[in-house]
């Protein structure tokens, strides 16, 4: 039977309470036990496809297709596992099940109520999960803080895990907040005394209390948080702010997280596997060399829209022993730059980030441009590619004009048009073609010469693709289509030999990368921007 982990935040949001539950699966993953990882989030939404970037950061999608929380790239990355659509569960999931199975008559003309019938279900994904991944432990994040009213129904179902389960097979995780105030920077303690008060208030006494902290929380602090919240010294876990989020799972280890939790679940003690884990670390905090990779976007004032394109740049740069300093740039900035030489020139290597829309496609156009005649290492992503191809037609094949029919029909080049098992459809939550594809590579490619593979896969979110009627068009004229779905129908993959390295994929090789496996794309990126760095760099200067 498997073990439970309920992880909850309190005090404030965006305290990190995805990262500290990521953390802990490293922890249990580097002792040899199967963990799987689980995100409940109280929004209304069925999934967060629909969801404004800006707002809710980017959509993560799993192998099997679920749009999900960005949440669970941090357990992929970290825990080196892959997530399915059971490993989020929403308020929307939940009650859509509930409201569907009443109308079947499953409840034999049972009053439907939040109690016991929206809990059970909440229960059954929970449980229904760890079956399905034969895990040892699940580790489920609670969305939200407590005190939000959205989040009852998943806290309530929670606190009835123990009485299921029994406390030997259950532990509560409290992430909160210990601030410290005035011009002492004296830490304060009672903001995390009443976020416990609340918990305690729906039925729940934590056994393990985060505390978030911009300095270190002196012992008699932390004996007075176990005093006032009921729990042992040693389970108050500080937890202070890393250089960088990969270290986070060392510091913990190194104020003994991974055996508390171990032990308090009964677990075997394990001699934890931190070598891989220290080796990833130490390259992030002392490279030997740097590079910068500018991301052209069309939400670049919320990073986290981006989030597993900045993680992977990371992750390449482990792989290529430096540090990717990221530029940010809006791509509507670009519309109106008297020239993309004025963002673009002293940059290293150029990411045209997927997006949706019109607003600032043509900064992204003159993006691509620009690094295509430059010589800038380029790599496009989803609409990435689909704006290279665009470019590529109106300034290479003479197709002036030329266009994707999701900014209109009346274009008269229609390069890029709609997919056309999408064309028919209407709803907008969760109908896109998504999820794993298989991808055929051209022999003698970049593409297939970074992969090291004739068949890939890749997960993809997209309604429009290659228009085949202006395929052969392109090719004539000098793009090299490197990738194509096994039925020849969709171009996954462009690339122009004699570029230092000028690659784009329909797909989203981003939510694949890991910081122990970077992605071929991104590692091969990274070495060209690195290459053009060198090379720079010994140039004579004019005069």
């Amino acid at each position: 039977m498997a073990k439970y982990i309920f992880v909850t935040g309190g005090v404030v949001s965006s305290i990190g309470k995805g990262i500290t539950t990521a953390s802990l699966g490293r922890l249990l993953r580097n002792r040899g036990w199967v963990v799987a990882p689980l995100k409940l989030d109280p929004y209304i939404n069925v999934d967060a496809g629909t969801m404004n970037p800006y707002q809710h950061g980017e959509v993560f999608v799993t192998d099997d297709g679920a749009e999900t929380d960005l949440d669970l790239g941090h357990y992929e990355r970290f825990i080196d596992v892959s997530c399915s659509a059971g490993s989020s569960i929403t308020t929307g999931k939940v009650y859509q099940k509930v409201i569907e199975a009443e109308r079947r008559g499953d409840y034999l003309g049972a009053t439907v109520q939040v109690i016991p019938h929206v809990t059970n279900e909440i229960k059954r994904g929970i449980v229904d999960l760890g079956r399905q991944q034969e895990a040892d432990i699940v580790l489920a994040e609670i969305g939200g803080t407590v005190g939000d009213i959205e989040s009852l129904p998943f806290l309530e179902a929670i606190r009835q895990m123990r009485k299921d389960f029994g406390k030997e097979n259950t532990l509560y995780v409290h992430v909160t907040l210990v601030p410290s105030v005035g011009p002492w920077g004296e830490i304060k303690t009672k903001p995390t005394q009443h976020s416990v008060i609340n918990l305690r208030e729906i039925g729940i006494s934590p056994d393990v209390l985060v505390c978030r902290s911009d300095r270190p929380i002196p012992d008699d602090v932390k004996e007075k948080i176990s005093l006032f919240c009921d729990v042992p010294v040693e389970a108050v876990v500080e937890s202070l702010s890393a250089e960088t989020i990969y270290e986070v799972p060392l510091m913990y280890e190194g104020l003994g997280f991974g055996d508390l939790v171990a032990d308090r679940l009964g677990l075997e003690r394990r001699e934890p596997n931190l070598q891989e884990w220290r080796e990833i670390v130490g390259k992030i905090k002392q490279p030997k060399g740097r590079c910068t990779v500018a991301i052209v976007g069309k939400y670049t004032s919320n990073g986290d829209a981006y989030k597993s394109i900045a993680e992977a740049l990371i992750h390449a740069g482990i792989a290529n022993d430096c540090r990717v300093e990221i530029r940010w740039v809006e791509s509507e900035t670009l519309e109106s730059a008297p020239d993309p030489s004025v963002l673009l020139s002293d940059i290293d290597a150029v990411i045209v980030a997927p997006g949706f829309g019109e607003r600032g496609v043509e900064g992204k156009i003159r993006a691509i441009r620009f690094v295509r005649e430059t010589g800038i290492p380029f790599l496009g992503i989803c609409l990435g590619l689909q704006m290279a191809v665009v470019e590529y037609a109106r300034h290479v094949c003479g197709l002036g004009g030329a266009n994707s029919t999701e900014f209109g029909n009346d274009c008269p080049y229609a390069v890029i048009d709609i997919m056309a098992d999408q064309s028919k459809l209407v709803a907008k939550g969760g109908t896109m073609r998504l999820g794993s594809y298989p991808c055929n590579l051209t022999a003698g490619s970049l593409a297939h010469r970074l992969y090291g593979s004739s068949r890939i896969e890749e997960r993809h979110r997209h309604r429009f693709e290659v228009n085949n009627e202006f395929r052969e068009v392109l090719i004539e004229k000098g793009l090299v289509v490197s990738g194509v779905s096994p039925d020849y129908r969709l171009v996954e993959m462009v690339e122009i030999p004699g570029h230092p390295f000028y690659v784009a994929t329909q797909a989203h090789p981003e939510f694949k990368s890991r910081p122990n496996r970077p992605h071929p794309l991104f590692k091969g990126l990274v070495a060209a921007a690195l290459s053009r760095r060198s090379v720079a760099l010994v140039e004579p200067k004019n005069g």
